[in-house]
């Protein structure tokens, strides 16, 4: 049963489109079965992949709106990794649905169709709070959040902790973070050094390892239709990616099965939600 995962971020700029394409193109790479949800009306994701956006017949927009299901909207490509694409006829997804039964949770209801194909989902979510980006949130076990090395990045990660703590309370009561990964990294410049110093002071444990540099290759390989990983397969950019699929997968290796208790000892306790975690606060 596969892992959905959401990358979201209400900030636009960050990456978020670039690490959900390069991301999931490296976690195919290692031999797992990978989807990708373009769920922005941009379509980045989708002609990140190759996939032109007029050739999108079927694809997010229909599977929201019940035209198609997650099974008819899926495209194979040659990148390993399976697409289900987008266009700007998504933008009007929003209005279409709130008419619609069960609104928030029509993303989640689709891909449970094609759930146990997979290893892991990945989400590509709209840079805004909106009913698409609610269906992604709604749909995800986890989210994952592309932070860039800048001052304004901490307001925008601010405003994203308190609305996936909305989320989980009103619709997805499992929602967690999976983790924070800084991209356009530059360890040369003192903000980037202070703005390292914040996230990993309230998200500790949930930051990856792994950073993402600044890249006029991953800024090129979009308009070649390609994953870094195939544009350029041994630079840093490729690099730093595979290195961050490989603690992604890491992070979520089967847990072994709990040890029966013995006469006399204690329950563990329950494992914290990582949003609960999180202090109270402004990041």
């Amino acid at each position: 049963m596969a892992k959905i995962v959401a990358i979201a971020n209400q900030k636009g700029g960050v990456g978020k489109t670039t690490t959900a394409v390069n991301l999931s193109s490296c976690v195919a790479a290692l031999g797992k079965r990978v989807l990708i949800v373009d769920l922005d009306p941009q379509g980045n994701t989708t002609t990140g992949y190759g996939i032109p956006k007029r050739s999108v017949e079927l694809g997010t927009y229909e599977m929201l709106i019940g035209e198609a299901s997650a099974r008819q909207a899926i495209r194979k490509t040659e990148y390993r990794t399976d697409v289900i694409g987008s266009n700007t006829r998504l933008a009007g997804a929003s209005l279409e649905m709130i008419d619609l039964p069960a609104r928030e949770s029509r993303l989640r209801k689709a891909l449970a169709e094609v759930q146990k194909d997979y290893d892991f989902i990945f989400i590509d979510c709209p840079p805004s709070l909106d009913l698409l980006t609610l269906n992604g949130l709604s749909a995800c076990d986890s989210v994952l959040i592309p932070v860039q090395c800048e001052y304004y990045a901490l307001e925008g990660l601010s405003e994203l902790i308190s609305t996936l703590k909305t989320i989980r309370k009103k619709y997805n009561p499992y929602l967690d973070i999976e983790g924070v990964v800084f991209t356009m990294f530059s360890g040369r410049l003192n903000l980037t050094v202070q703005v390292v110093e914040q996230v990993q002071k309230y998200f500790g444990s949930k930051v990856y390892k792994t950073t993402i540099p600044r890249s006029i290759r991953i800024s090129e390989a979009p308009s070649y239709g390609q994953p870094i990983n195939f544009y350029e397969p041994k630079g840093k950019g490729s690099e730093a990616y595979m290195d961050l699929a490989i603690e992604f997968v890491k992070n979520n290796r089967p847990h072994e099965p709990a040890k029966r208790r013995g006469k006399g000892s204690s329950a563990p306790a329950e494992p914290k939600n990582a949003l609960e975690e999180v202090k109270q606060g402004e990041v």
